[in-house]
């Protein structure tokens, strides 16, 4: 379908106008989308104009009003614990056991040749679907921060011209009070990385995060925290933080994620929390799949709620929100394939962002590139031809089918990956 030459338009494409930066925008649809033709010429975007406007002077494909959006971005992901479902699953689906579960499979697996192939083929499922950049959290206590930052830091040299690459470290937010943890911050530093840490609410939790913000304003590094991932609507962490990075006049980005006791706090405690996360200026992301499958999980009992936060209240403080893949195939959550289509998929569906649409693909393009402060998600003159061309015509047909045979194009040349075959860890996925 691709047309082969250094030159060349896609023409009748649709387009969301919010990922556009024309002077003149053509009427959009109803689901926000414009009817576009884009020039791409030695793997960047030349131009883009109102469709039928002009007569394609190169080569061209008409895509028939065909969806294209910009290679996606996911901004929260565990790839170091990805695909080890077969050796280590999760029985009772419980928070609880997933982490017993995770903590048991790190301290008896977690060497340099198992971390480097799962974490390979995570990035090989992600790359076939069109993603171009991933912020993944790296167990980092004890021994296992040299192991997993030494591997991650190769396959981030191995993958960059292929996924832009960020780690986060991710310890409790007291491991930071210890020596190690300094030594970690460190290191972080070193590797140009992101601070993290997971808040839980504890006596200590002020004086954590006091530390936390010390360190890293001492180091000039972001920080990024797993936040409130629980529904008890006692925990307050999201607050605490916004609390601290205004009393520290925190100028550099910091990210929320999860932030699910949001959802099950009364409006007074909401309206307070939000107001104080957008005076902090903090991002928050909400992981969709994972927190559905492990929030309010309780045996022989259906969940009452869904376990996303308050993404439409948040968006509509102007909170920048995004949504990212999570965990994959692990204790944590037994599904996925690093798909960020499929994320916004369960998204939209979980947390009712199709009435309407609106600017919601920002959440998996423009805001996680903003987050990782990256010049990537939208369809603009002067931008790499990183696109994804999906059969769907409208977002009613993007979300309703699987978009399997979709066209990635890196550079302005189609890639033809494919998917990696699970039997490529067998012999890493002993049964315990």
């Amino acid at each position: 379908m691709m047309v082969e030459a250094e030159s060349y338009w896609l023409t009748n494409a649709h387009v969301p106008s919010c990922l556009l930066n024309l002077a003149h925008l053509p009427q959009p649809s109803r689901e926000g989308l414009c009817l576009v033709n884009l020039k791409i010429s030695q793997g960047n975007i030349e131009q883009v104009t109102i469709a039928n406007s002009i007569k394609p002077d190169v080569a061209y494909l008409d895509l028939q009003q065909q969806i294209v959006l910009p290679c996606l971005i996911d901004v929260h992901t565990h790839l170091d614990k990805g695909h080890i479902w077969e050796r280590s699953p999760n029985p009772d689906g419980t928070f609880d056991m997933a982490l017993s579960q995770g903590n048991s499979d790190r301290e008896k697996y977690w060497q340099p040749e198992d971390v480097y192939r799962r974490l390979e083929f995570g990035l090989k499922c992600s790359y076939a679907h069109g993603t171009q950049a991933i912020r993944t959290h790296i167990d980092s206590s004890g021994k296992q921060a040299n192991i997993s930052l030494e591997v991650f830091q190769s396959l981030q040299s191995a993958w960059r011209d292929k996924i832009t690459l960020q780690a986060v470290s991710l310890v409790s937010l007291d491991y930071y009070q210890t020596q190690a943890g300094v030594a970690l911050a460190d290191k972080i530093a070193e590797i140009g990385g992101i601070l993290g840490g997971v808040g839980w609410q504890n006596p200590d939790l002020e004086t954590q995060l006091d530390n936390i913000f010390t360190l890293a304003k001492e180091r000039n590094l972001d920080l990024d925290f797993h936040t409130d991932e629980n529904g008890d609507p006692n925990s307050l962490c999201l607050q605490k933080i916004a609390q601290t990075a205004i009393k520290h006049d925190f100028s550099n980005q910091i990210t929320c994620g999860h932030c699910c006791s949001l959802a099950v706090q009364s409006a007074d405690v909401v309206n307070k929390t939000i107001e104080l996360v957008k005076q902090a200026k903090i991002a928050v992301v909400s992981l969709p799949m994972c927190n559905l499958y492990l929030q309010d999980r309780q045996q022989g009992k259906t969940p009452h709620w869904r376990g996303v936060t308050r993404v439409q209240e948040l968006q509509q403080q102007g909170v920048p929100v995004a949504f990212a893949s999570d965990n994959c195939r692990d204790p944590f959550f037994g599904f996925g394939d690093h798909d960020v289509l499929e994320v916004f998929e369960q998204a939209v569906r979980i947390a009712h962002l199709d009435a309407p649409y609106g600017d919601w693909i920002t959440s998996v393009t423009t805001t996680p590139a903003g987050i990782m402060n990256l010049p990537l998600g939208k369809i603009i003159p002067g931008n790499a031809a990183d696109l994804i061309i999906f059969p769907a015509r409208y977002f009613s047909e993007l979300l309703a089918r699987s978009q399997h045979n979709r066209i990635v194009i890196r550079q302005g040349k189609q890639i033809n990956p494919d998917l990696p075959d699970y039997r490529e860890l067998d012999d890493l996925l002993t049964r315990s």
